[in-house]
Order: C-alpha cells, then sequence, then structure tokens
C-alpha cells in the first residue's frame, strides 16, 4: 500500500493536494499544490525504482533481485520512464546487442530472445 492517495477511495477521480500542516508549530498552507511526478507511479514501478537505486543501476544486479532476464528490466525501466512523461528510445540496435552479449551483461538466449524482437 503506498504512503499516499492520488486516486479518491470513493470515485477513484484524481486527488490534489490542498493543504500543508506543519508538525513543529500547526501552520497551514492552503492552495493547489500539485504532486510530484513520482506520485502518479504506480506501486510496482516505486518498488522498481527503490531496487534499481539500491543497485546503482546495475541491470545484471537488477536481474539477480528480481530474478528476471535483462530485456524484463530494461522493459520495466523503460515503463518507468513512460509514466515519468518522457520518451523512450526503445530501437536497439543489433550491435548493442552483440556488445551486450560480449561484454557479459546479457546470456546468448536473452540476446536471442532480443535479436527476434528487433524484426518484429
Amino acid at each position: 500500500m503506498k504512503d499516499y492517495l492520488n486516486s479518491c477511495p470513493v470515485c477513484d477521480g484524481k486527488l490534489y493536494i490542498t493543504e500543508y500542516s506543519c508538525d513543529n508549530c500547526g501552520s497551514t498552507i492552503n492552495g493547489f499544490f500539485p504532486g510530484s511526478k513520482f506520485s502518479k507511479l504506480s506501486e510496482e514501478d516505486l518498488k522498481f525504482i527503490e531496487i534499481f537505486v539500491m543497485n546503482r543501476g546495475s541491470i545484471k544486479e537488477i536481474e539477480k533481485v528480481l530474478g528476471v532476464s535483462y530485456p524484463t528490466v530494461r522493459n520495466q525501466l523503460d515503463n518507468v520512464i513512460k509514466a515519468l512523461g518522457h520518451a523512450v528510445n526503445t530501437e536497439t540496435s543489433r550491435v548493442e546487442i552483440l556488445k551486450l552479449l560480449d561484454d557479459g551483461e546479457i546470456s546468448a538466449e536473452e540476446a536471442k530472445e532480443m535479436l527476434n524482437n528487433l524484426e518484429l
């Protein structure tokens, strides 16, 4: 469960922050405060970001933690990038795939899967 709400629990409408309160002095500030980009992410996306950061962006380590393949990690990262409102360059060249294979970043089976996906 998220520590915050971004949709109404009654009608599923979009929620907005309209008040901040200080727990020290009790002051309140009213207004319209848009949430951050991260408040719009799903729990799954937030968990992925946490794992990504804790593993310093090492896709090999993220693969181990999540128990998934390189292409799956890359797809999850692309989904987070899109959810944050950015375009994703999903075109991976054959040369890039072969370099990943040569560097030991992906297995032969993962390279085969990625190459097959290029031809779709």
